[in-house]
């Protein structure tokens, strides 16, 4: 019960993000919300145990956009 409450508070977030990069007038805010999107996708894999997919979402994907 509490993992299923988990997913659905990181796909509303998720959600939420992902529709602040889009509607977001500051360039450097879409880049904060698409990152923080990132981050809530990789603890969708960390709830499916697939720890190595959200290492390399957080070092590819997040750590390429942070830099």
């Amino acid at each position: 019960m509490a993992i299923s409450n988990i997913w659905y508070f990181l796909s509303g977030l998720t959600l939420l993000s992902a529709l602040m990069v889009v509607l977001a007038k500051n360039p450097i805010h879409s880049v904060l919300y698409l990152v923080f999107t990132f981050f809530c996708i990789s603890g969708h894999y960390v709830l499916l145990n697939a720890q190595f997919l959200m290492a390399v979402n957080i070092i590819v994907y997040a750590g390429a956009i942070m830099v």
